[in-house]
């Protein structure tokens, strides 16, 4: 199997291979340089939008079996801002999607968010910790190291295969 990750970003294309290497024999996983076509901090639909493209777009390059796009972003629950990441997964038939598990940032990460920033500029000037998102995230700063980003991802994308894993249970009737 051969899975094509809309992004060169080692954490997401490490918790594909994680996530496929587990549930699938003989899987080849391969980084590629793609857009989003949403704005660099996506906000609401945008997340989801965002994961659907690189997920077309990473599918489309060369001969593969599914490609899958991975986007992070703020959306709005009841009025708290979440952290919320969506893993879409393509192929020539369908698309799958799935989210991982959603977290509160800090008052002043919102704010320089609001004020135009990435929230991984935002986290890298609080923390100190250059490149945090192709690290351990900012969830494994906040989290003190309890969970990291690529395990933050690996749960998106799991959710994104669920119906790939129970196609019987999925079939439309």
């Amino acid at each position: 199997m051969k899975v094509a990750v809309g992004t060169t970003n080692p954490v997401k294309v490490d918790a594909v291979r994680n996530v496929f290497g587990r549930l699938y024999d003989d899987v080849v996983v391969e980084g590629r340089k793609v857009g989003s076509g949403v704005p660099d901090q996506p906000v609401g639909i945008e997340t989801i939008q965002g994961a659907i493209n690189r997920a077309s777009h990473a599918y489309r390059i060369g001969e593969y079996d599914y490609g899958v796009g991975i986007e992070a972003g703020l959306t709005d629950v009841e009025g708290y801002t979440l952290d919320v990441q969506f893993c879409a997964v393509a192929d020539r038939e369908t698309i799958t999607i799935g989210c991982g598990s959603g977290f509160q940032y800090p008052p002043v990460v919102i704010a320089g968010v609001l004020a135009g920033r990435e929230v991984g500029d935002v986290m890298s000037d609080l923390t100190g910790i250059e490149d945090i998102g192709k690290k351990t995230g900012a969830i494994g700063y906040l989290s003190h190291g309890m969970l990291n980003r690529t395990q933050l991802t690996e749960q998106s994308v799991l959710m994104a295969l669920i119906p790939r894993i129970n196609p019987k249970l999925y079939r439309k009737p």
